[in-house]
């Protein structure tokens, strides 16, 4: 070594490789294809249209604020378009066209552009766009649900193992079993009055018991899967999502802690306490609370954001089953029938005391 050589010291982490933001998040949104194909499959070109409007609403929101800020134009990192997408795979297929804008208007405006851009976000983006339309446009982000390809809503499509005679089912109860989505039918089956009126609407029959443990037959579980269900887009098939997970975790792009814990938290507890009131439990119904819902979509894609998730592997852990039991606990205790968007933006929220609570010891000390 020669003497007039120069050591050049920098702060860790001193390992380099090809990884960049724009390959993370356009390989996300290469993961996100086959739930979007699927989506366009069973409802038809609506699907597509909105998805493509959000994602290319945030990107055009995104570039405008960079531009009005003064500071480098970044859209072509595909954080922009990832956020927007995800957004609009939160929203259901007959919601109106203009929904996904002001979400993804909102989601990049006031969660992420607010907090200085890409990585300062304390929490999820789109996520935050869906809470609030949630909060503000309710009836249209929950009603005029459209029903896939020769399928109803709530994945029953056969009712002969809820009543031999479909003239035995109540007004209510038909109009249950064909039109809603199927977290929803297990939602209203929790309510005892509703139970109780719709068994005495029909002779004394259980048609109550009778339908929610319709849910957890295979035929429908088999609608779970494959995706010929109602839902939001992003919701449609399990199959799709998994499929885009498995290439994730192939390419190194997400960590499996979060999403396991999660899917497994959900899966237990639905086991325990998923249950109608003196009916006992199936052992099909984890299932049917791991395949329902945003449950794949929020914990393969959503919970997974490095910027608002813990660090640390422990913390990882504590995300994930915190992310479970919220969204066991809305599902079964809370008003909505849905609780992996929330669950998981309340985790966000918690991920910076996680990280400080399972944060490692330093190796050594400095000497006084």
């Amino acid at each position: 070594m020669n003497k007039n050589d120069k050591l050049i010291v920098s702060p860790a982490p001193h390992v380099h490789d090809k990884t960049t933001v724009k390959n993370v998040m356009w390989n996300v949104v290469l993961a996100l294809v086959p739930a979007l194909i699927f989506a366009t499959y069973y409802w038809g070109l609506r699907a597509l249209l909105l998805s493509l409007t959000g994602a290319v609403t945030a990107v055009v929101c995104e570039a405008i604020i960079q531009k009005l800020r003064k500071v480098p134009i970044t859209v072509n990192d595909g954080s922009a378009f990832l956020t927007g997408l995800l957004l609009a795979f939160n929203i259901h297929a007959g919601a109106p066209i203009w929904l996904p804008i002001i979400g993804a208007v909102f989601a990049i405006t006031v969660g992420k552009q607010v907090f200085g851009g890409l990585g300062n976000n304390p929490v999820n983006p789109a996520l935050l766009g869906r809470a609030f339309l949630m909060a503000s446009w309710p009836t249209h982000m929950t009603g005029g649900w459209v029903a896939v390809k020769g399928a109803a809503m709530s994945g029953i499509n056969n009712l002969s193992h809820i009543a031999t005679n479909l003239e035995q089912l109540s007004p209510k109860a038909y109009e249950l079993v064909t039109s809603a989505t199927p977290l929803n039918v297990a939602k209203s089956l929790r309510d005892s009055s509703f139970i109780a009126e719709i068994n005495a609407q029909a002779g004394g029959i259980d048609l109550g018991g009778r339908i929610f443990t319709g849910l957890t037959e295979m035929e429908t579980l088999k609608s779970l899967f494959w995706g010929n269900i109602g839902g939001c887009i992003g919701e449609v098939s399990v199959f799709a999502l998994l499929l885009g997970a498995a290439y994730l975790l192939y390419k190194n792009i997400i960590e499996w802690r979060i999403p396991l814990f999660f899917i497994g938290t959900v899966f237990v507890l639905s086991f325990i306490f998923g249950g109608l009131p003196g009916s006992g439990t199936s052992v099909m119904l984890p299932f049917f609370h791991i395949f329902s819902g945003g449950l794949m979509l929020g914990a393969f894609f959503m919970a997974t954001d490095y910027t608002t998730t813990p660090l640390t592997k422990q913390g990882r852990i504590i995300f994930g089953i915190g992310c479970g039991l919220l969204t066991i606990v809305i599902r079964l205790v809370g008003g909505y029938p849905e609780g992996v968007s929330y669950s998981i933006l309340f985790m966000n929220v918690m991920t910076p005391l996680i990280d400080r609570l399972t944060r490692p010891k330093a190796f050594g000390r400095v000497k006084k």
